[in-house]
């Protein structure tokens, strides 16, 4: 028995992170059976399914019509082969696959929603093979958000196929509060847009550059764990930042334990895109199966220290530069015990000590025992991950 109603989520999925690749950041409603098949072919030849990405999700605009009983199809000019056959081409890759649905009465790009049909989509997807669904909240007029997030939580347990439940209704009724028993993971924002710090205003709303979110984020951390994730919207990196800003990005949704869901064109990206999204010493760091994110250390004039707690009494820490020009770091690191604000996990280097690995220049960086100084660019970071 669930905490809530009769069902229950499936409980052990997403034990850390998903990872994946989803279409909307870079397709919007651009989206057919062709690009999927594509994509599913560039995620194993680019070598991300070998540094662990999984689903490959198809965001919004799949939607065909409902027949005369109720149950969703594909758009037949645009998925001609059908749904079940597309899900079980990104099978025979060894991927999983993602869809899409929106908990009210039309999706956010006018399509038909899940509202009254829970139960039969559920179905549905299970049916076709599906493994993981992105549920939306655009024309939800009327509804209660953990209500109707718990109809499709019992609908899919009801449908008997283990499924990821993604809760996108952009963090509007504090899902981290609730969401922990319906859900895998739920967005904590407004959705995210390719720029350092910006807010892109859309009349009604706003989408937000990277260290907008990023500050979002604040007291939320303690709400997270295996299986059950804030989620600070899908990556950016390949759409038009800078490679800094890529990499500074890349890291601290590592760093924050946040799921990391490609939102590029994987089947044109350069290598130095294909190099950030495949670096498996910063993958290994949200990945952890701690599953604890990062706190904010410090911070002074743009410079930002970052602390995880890993397995294993293990520490990643990431040094963020802000502002617009180049920082030194001179960090003694006996003079900076760490003490997890949220959690019991501490260390004082004056009695213990570690080496450090710069996960981006995969070298070591000599050990806690010498102050460490770096000067490090605007728009950038640097990782570290500390072994005892």
């Amino acid at each position: 028995m669930g905490a809530k109603g009769f069902c229950q989520k499936f409980d052990d999925l997403a034990q850390t992170p998903p990872m994946g690749w989803n279409s909307w950041n870079k397709f919007a409603c651009d989206v057919n059976e062709e690009l999927i098949r594509e994509t599913a072919d560039a995620m194993v030849a680019s070598g991300m399914k070998d540094a662990g990405y999984e689903y490959i999700i198809i965001d919004d605009c799949w939607h065909g019509e409902r027949d005369e009983k109720g149950f969703i199809h594909a758009n037949k000019e645009k998925f001609p082969s059908g749904m079940k056959a597309l899900v079980d081409y990104v099978h025979s890759k060894g991927l999983k696959f993602g869809i899409y649905s929106d908990a009210g009465w039309q999706t956010c790009g006018g399509k038909p929603g899940s509202r009254g049909r829970e139960y039969q989509d559920a179905q549905t997807y299970a049916e076709w093979g599906v493994d993981y669904l992105k549920y939306d909240w655009c024309n939800t007029e009327g509804l209660k958000a953990e209500g109707a997030y718990l109809t499709m939580r019992d609908a899919l347990y009801e449908a008997g196929k283990p499924i990821v439940l993604s809760i996108c209704e952009w963090g509007d009724n504090q899902p981290w509060e609730w969401a922990e028993d319906i859900g895998h993971l739920w967005r904590t924002t407004g959705d995210i847009y390719p720029c350092w710090d910006c807010e892109e205003d859309h009349g009604d709303w706003s989408s937000w550059g990277i260290l907008r979110i990023l500050d979002m984020q604040k007291g939320l951390r303690n709400y997270a764990g295996p299986g059950h994730w804030n989620d600070p919207d899908m990556l950016e990196v390949g759409n038009g930042m800078s490679t800094s800003e890529d990499r500074a990005h890349f890291t601290m949704w590592c760093m924050i334990a946040a799921p990391l869901i490609a939102g590029n064109d994987l089947r044109n990206m350069n290598e130095t895109t294909r190099a950030i999204l495949t670096n498996k010493d910063v993958i290994s760091i949200n990945q952890d199966r701690l599953g604890v994110q990062a706190f904010k250390y410090s911070e002074d004039d743009g410079l930002e220290v970052w602390v995880k707690p890993l397995a294993n009494d293990e520490w990643a820490v990431t040094f963020l530069n802000r502002s617009e020009q180049e920082r030194k770091i001179d960090f003694n690191w006996k003079d900076h015990p760490f003490e997890d604000p949220d959690f019991s996990y501490k260390v004082d280097f004056n009695n213990a000590q570690y080496k450090l690995y710069d996960v981006w220049k995969h070298t070591s960086m000599g050990s806690t025992q010498k102050e460490l100084e770096a000067s490090l660019p605007s728009h950038d970071v640097l990782t570290l991950r500390l072994k005892s």
